[in-house]
């Protein structure tokens, strides 16, 4: 877009094409339409104007050649709105007609003619003509199109209509009014304050440069052929710019599946298997309960190296549920935990809640949560994970804390990573209840599966990834 207004600003600049003497000049075109002019008034087919107001040196908005001139729009043509209509009072002839949701700055649009009655002094008045200029008076004030088509049409008073003398080629103006309103011009010569117009004061108020004939065409021409390569560059832009938005996003899931596949770091034999580890954990978790639920693992049907192993969460890990308990909040004391803190990968203390002492020691019966502890929000939103930073802490409602059960024996940073997995997110989506707002239940929760390496692999995965995730951080800032 700023390329293309560039290339606007350029032209009506007289900096897209070269002058030639052999054109002549405005100043001889403007006298050629004031003889014009004359001729219509005395035909009686043009009513004679008030003098426009003299062109000041501090209106003039930037340098133009010296064979061009500044004008005001009806000094090189006649304009005005288009006929109001009212369905009980007129008559007339049943015609189609033009407003403002037909015009758009790419052409008039065909799709939507409504039909009202004309009289014949109206069709006379408002049959439009090829070449006339179609400009909006509301809505989008100033958005412009030309009247390309031989059918007959008419418009209506949502539409100014400029038909301009001496043979001037309406698609220059056209390019003007696209830079004018980019840059401001119409949107400051509009009346109105809630709702704005562009009224026939304020288009006779703006200036316009105007070039010789010949010079105009040859405009037209240069804008005509560099624009569909500017719209080529535009999409091309687009689709990079989106591509560049998504990319940091798009690596960092596959830096997470690779990573649950076992693929992102090598297995050693020396570190011995998920099996061996899994007999150290099941001496501390005497609480195992079957699951009641039919759950849907067909986001976890992929292979793992041999030395892994598929566990359900509550295997390897204990789980503290505050939900359904709900803390009462004070001023100040020990920071509560809520579900707006936890985000994907990290805590956000942006909003900061409270409760006392005495509430915190009362909710240390469900457990603790203490720093290096894994969180995970159970709705609103569903599947947020991060490790807890905070010293002293109490978790409120739709937060499930997870612990090890035993010390060493499972790093809470990879679990964190492999929950914000898209395979394990996708499992969340095919397990969760609810439309509008998702929610996950913890008895279905404590038996979703995860992947298990050994410890010591486990610490170079996580150790991996978080060295590629400094370089898809460092891509979103680049």
């Amino acid at each position: 877009e700023q390329l293309k207004n560039s290339i606007l600003q350029r032209a009506i600049e007289g900096k897209l094409v070269e002058q030639r003497e052999e054109e002549g000049t405005a100043a001889e075109l403007l006298r050629e339409i004031k003889a014009e002019k004359a001729q219509l008034i005395k035909e009686g087919k043009l009513k004679k104007e008030k003098n426009l107001p003299e062109i000041k040196a501090e209106e003039i908005p930037f340098e133009i050649p010296e064979s061009w001139e500044w004008v005001r729009l009806n000094e090189v043509a006649v304009s005005g709105l288009g006929k109001t209509l009212n369905k009980t009072k007129d008559a007339g002839i049943s015609k189609p007609y033009l407003c403002s949701i037909n015009v758009y700055w790419n052409g008039i649009s065909l799709n939507t003619i409504k039909e009202a009655a004309f009289d014949d002094e109206s069709q006379r008045k408002y049959r439009l003509q090829k070449g006339d200029l179609l400009i909006c008076e509301g809505g989008e004030t100033g958005r412009a199109a030309i009247w390309e088509h031989d059918i007959e049409m008419y418009y209506q008073n949502a539409l100014h209509r400029v038909r301009f003398f001496g043979n001037i080629n309406p698609k220059f103006f056209l390019a003007c009014l696209q830079l004018y309103k980019y840059n401001g011009t119409i949107d400051a010569h509009c009346k109105g304050v809630t709702i704005k117009h562009f009224v026939q004061s304020s288009l006779n108020e703006i200036l316009f440069p105007l070039p010789p004939l010949a010079e105009q065409k040859r405009i037209v021409a240069k804008i005509e052929e560099l624009l569909p390569h500017i719209e080529q560059y535009g999409k091309a832009h687009d689709e990079l710019t989106a591509l560049n938005e998504k990319f940091p996003d798009a690596m960092k899931k596959s830096v997470l599946q690779y990573a649950m596949e076992g693929k992102l770091v090598e297995q050693r034999e020396e570190e011995g298997t998920a099996k061996e580890l899994l007999q150290i954990i099941d001496k501390y978790n005497t609480k195992l309960s079957p699951c009641k639920s039919e759950l849907n693992f067909s986001s976890m049907n992929y292979d793992i190296p041999a030395s892994w192993s598929f566990v359900e969460l509550n295997r390897i890990l204990s789980f503290v549920d505050y939900r359904g308990k709900t803390p009462h909040k004070s001023a100040t004391g020990i920071f509560l935990i809520t579900a707006s803190n936890i985000k994907k990968g990290y805590m956000d203390y942006t909003r900061k809640e409270y409760i006392s002492r005495e509430e915190y020691q009362t909710r240390q019966e469900r457990g603790i949560t203490e720093k290096g502890d894994l969180l995970f929000t159970t709705e609103a939103p569903m599947g947020s994970s991060a490790i807890c930073d905070i010293d002293e802490c109490s978790c409120g409602q739709r937060i499930i804390t997870f612990k090890e059960y035993h010390k060493n024996t499972v790093d809470l940073s990879l679990m964190m990573y492999f929950i914000l997995s898209p395979r394990f997110q996708q499992q969340l989506l095919d397990n969760c209840t609810g439309t509008t707002a998702k929610g996950i239940k913890a008895e279905k929760l404590k038996h979703f599966l995860v992947p298990l390496p050994p410890l010591a692999e486990q610490k170079r995965i996580v150790a991996k990834i978080e060295e590629l995730l400094a370089c898809c951080g460092a891509l979103e800032k680049a």
